[in-house]
């Protein structure tokens, strides 16, 4: 066995230094020291050798192994300098030619109507304030003034995680919980993702909201018509009209929903705003006191305003966008229109 090792050992010297590139090196090394090499294949001869002799014979070839895979290692260097020095002689870069132009994506529609429409009510002084959007019913509906028993929960029927947890389906218990942590005065703005169970040409079962909260004394719904009259100039250009339209919403007492000048046909009456001239864009009001209630606010010292609207419900007037499902197909050919926007 010793006089086999050393022809292993020989022939293996003399195959290393014959390789010229790291595949070839590869298959020399399986034929020698790999699993099924002939270095492995005297191990398993060793079951034939006395016992005696065995440990003398495993050293020897244990010995043989190390050896050659230090030439291997070695060459494997030698070879990787060589094609180093290679391409340094062969490879020849003409720094005369144009580069390659990485293609630039660019911002998502509705991820840029929710940059404007936060960046506008932050420049009127509102802090970004942000929550779960995995949420306990409590902070969903009930300290909203929207009991279990209440109708209202059937507009806005959402995904249950359990009984009491779900998706929220709206930003509003943002405002709930900063109020449970802060004494007014109070302005925030609460942008994310909410979710409710519908699926049409506008409506989706997740979308985004930006809601805004205003608590402090003496604010009147006059100071949330000027808000809101700011924010749509901000958004859509100086000149758009705006109107309030009485509403209910559980959490506001009186209720307004917005509306804006038709976009389209600048008030004229066209098939999108069904001939009226006005496109509905947000719900508003004043906050109910039975919401200072479930916060420890003081409703006698203390009033405010909310407000609450779809950014990509905004996104589809500002843009010209029939169908909201557009902004989540991912068509590259829909999405390439809105580079270069900010």
């Amino acid at each position: 066995m010793k006089k086999r090792l050393e022809e292993i050992k020989i022939e293996a010297r003399r195959a290393i230094k014959a390789v010229t590139d790291e595949t070839r090196l590869s298959r020399v090394k399986a034929k020698f020291v790999g699993r099924k090499g002939q270095i492995t294949a005297l191990l398993k001869q060793m079951r034939d050798v006395p016992d005696d002799e065995k440990p003398a014979f495993g050293q020897m070839i244990n010995e043989v192994k190390d050896v050659i895979e230090a030439w291997i290692e070695a060459r494997s260097g030698e070879l990787r300098e060589e094609k180093k020095k290679r391409r340094l002689t062969e490879e020849r870069i003409d720094i005369t030619i144009p580069g390659r132009r990485t293609p630039l994506g660019g911002g998502h529609p509705v991820t840029l109507m929710m940059e404007e429409v936060v960046r506008v009510f932050m420049n009127m002084g509102f802090e970004v304030a942000e929550g779960p959007e995995v949420e306990l019913d409590y902070y969903n509906f009930e300290a909203l003034n929207i009991p279990k028993d209440h109708p209202a929960r059937d507009m806005q029927d959402t995904f249950y995680i359990s009984d009491e947890v779900v998706l929220r389906t709206h930003t509003s218990p943002v405002q709930i919980r900063v109020m449970e942590k802060r004494k007014p005065p109070v302005k925030i703005i609460a942008p994310g993702k909410v979710y409710r169970c519908d699926s049409d040409v506008s409506h989706t079962p997740m979308f985004h909201q930006v809601e805004g909260l205003l608590v402090d004394s003496g604010v009147s719904f006059g100071d949330l018509k000027g808000v809101l009259r700011e924010f749509v100039s901000g958004v859509f250009g100086r000149g758009v009209g705006v109107r309030f339209r009485p509403s209910f919403f559980p959490f506001t007492e009186p209720s307004a929903e917005v509306d804006i000048e038709c976009v389209f046909c600048k008030g004229g009456g066209c098939r999108i705003c069904k001939q009226t001239g006005w496109l509905e864009i947000l719900g508003c009001g004043m906050v109910d006191p039975a919401v200072f209630e479930s916060v420890n606010y003081d409703s006698e010292q203390y009033c405010g305003f909310a407000f609450g609207l779809g950014i990509e419900r905004v996104a589809m007037l500002k843009y010209g966008v029939g169908d909201i499902r557009l902004f989540f197909e991912n068509d590259v050919r829909f999405l390439r229109q809105f580079r270069g926007r900010t």
